[in-house]
């Protein structure tokens, strides 16, 4: 197991600056506003010659259980159980709060060995005042400037003292990965899963179900959720998941706050790096259309997607309902044609048990190769079914097919002026290749590649 690093401290330190700056993505939200991380965010860094688990966490504050603040602290407090170090993190350049001395001694009582940080500690002026974090009585605080990189170097080195201990099993483990073949590593890689929806439909809720934890903030506030954030867990199949919790998208007219705009915008990164997108509906609202822009994007994306229809239990006519979203589905949706829904309550975590089997199965059909002689005995059966129409007063002539790659599923149709082949008749060879080969709610990908008759304009 790779060591576990948490950073802490209160809001608007720079937690999430240096989180960036130790893993080398900016994949945690920064900006001025206090408070922009609410949940636990992890990720792999190497530190001081370490590959640890790196947890980025909100801003410890003192306030009721029952609030927003208080679910922060109590998700950080979790972090700070789990976690092998701590980096807890002042501001030198605004200097030591009341809170800053509160959580330091509430440190101190947890056992834990702590690395103290005063950030924004640029030049001279920035470096005198970090010696001011000696107070805390956590030890010699090091200066650094998370937006600049000064003290980096100091850091690392203080993280390998730390950590000097016990590193040879996993330099092993790194050595036996590296004799594994490529197609053995992508099959132990976890599944990249992203969890989707409108705001306040229940994607937190639902992870925590998946997990059987409280690791994401929930609430009935809308919008608790702001950064993507990912979780590494290994599901009841026995296989690992990369499941990554999103902020929640509004109709891009509605987004305006820059805020909202990196939030957005990571989702839609998530979005675009998952294997299968879950989307939550809330049961007793149907779906709507920023749920099918959703399903779409994840379509264009070439992403397989499971439909989690969320707060069931709250729903008094489930035909209506079922009927409802079938016929946005057939009327919207055609492109996934057979999408999987699971009807679920995260709350009561009642049907949940289903979602994984469902995204494994749709999984398994996102990743399916079709030998190139099978494939092309389809092939002849659908001309021969129904020919490719007239183009320009000419037949067009397709000749063979290949599946060049799968995730998603990819045919390459070669022929005379193959490329000119109407819309409606790749949707013809979409569906039935779907039908023929068991493929329902996958996107498939058609790509046409003709060839060009030299004597086509001869005299």
């Amino acid at each position: 197991m790779k060591p576990r690093i948490a950073i802490l401290g209160r809001p608007n330190v720079g937690k999430s600056s240096l989180f960036n700056r130790l893993t080398g993505r900016r994949t945690a939200i920064v900006d001025d506003t206090p408070g922009v991380t609410r949940d636990r965010k992890e990720g792999d860094a190497r530190i001081g010659g370490h590959d640890v688990v790196l947890v980025d966490t909100a801003g410890l504050e003192e306030a009721p259980p029952d609030t927003i603040p208080g679910r922060m602290r109590a998700s950080s407090e979790t972090a700070l159980r789990e976690a092998d170090l701590i980096l807890f993190v002042v501001d030198a350049r605004s200097g030591l709060t009341p809170s800053d001395h509160a959580f330091a001694s509430w440190l101190r009582k947890h056992n834990r060995p702590v690395i103290l940080l005063a950030n924004k500690a640029e030049g001279r002026t920035g470096a005198a005042r970090s010696l001011e974090a000696y107070e805390l009585g956590l030890g010699a605080p090091l200066p650094v400037s998370a937006e600049h990189g000064d003290g980096f170097g100091e850091l690392h080195d203080e993280v390998a003292e730390r950590l000097k201990a016990d590193v040879a099993p996993h330099l092993l483990e790194e050595d036996d990965e590296e004799e594994l073949d490529t197609e053995e590593k992508r099959r132990r890689r976890p599944l990249r899963l992203a969890i989707v929806g409108r705001p306040n439909a229940g994607k937190s809720t639902l992870l925590n179900a998946l997990l059987g934890e409280e690791r994401m903030i929930t609430g009935p506030e809308p919008g608790l959720t702001r950064d993507a954030v990912a979780v590494e867990w290994t599901d009841e199949t026995g296989g690992k998941v990369r499941l990554v919790d999103t902020a929640g998208l509004r109709k891009k007219a509605r987004v305006h706050e820059g805020l909202e705009q990196m939030s957005t915008g990571a989702t839609i990164a998530a979005l675009k790096e998952c294997e299968v997108a879950v989307l939550v509906l809330d049961a007793n609202l149907g779906m709507d259309e920023q749920d099918l822009r959703i399903a779409r994007l994840a379509e264009r994306e070439g992403r397989a997607v499971v439909i989690a229809l969320n707060k069931w239990d709250a729903v008094e006519d489930r035909n209506a309902a079922r009927r409802g979203l079938e016929d946005v589905l057939t009327a919207s949706l055609a492109q996934m044609r057979g999408i999987t829904v699971v009807p679920l309550s995260a709350a009561t975590r009642k049907g949940v048990d289903r979602l994984m089997p469902a995204v494994r199965e749709v999984y398994a059909r996102w990743n399916k190769r079709v030998p190139t002689g099978e494939l092309n005995r389809w092939f002849e059966n659908a001309l021969t079914r129904h020919q490719p129409p007239l183009v320009g007063g000419k037949r067009l002539k397709l000749r063979y097919c290949t599946m060049p790659k799968a995730r998603p599923p990819t045919i390459a149709i070669f022929g005379t002026r193959a490329e000119l082949l109407p819309e409606d008749y790749r949707r013809y060879l979409v569906n039935l290749f779907r039908d023929t080969f068991d493929m329902p709610g996958v996107p498939v990908r058609i790509n046409l590649r003709g060839t060009t008759n030299p004597y086509e304009d001869a005299d």
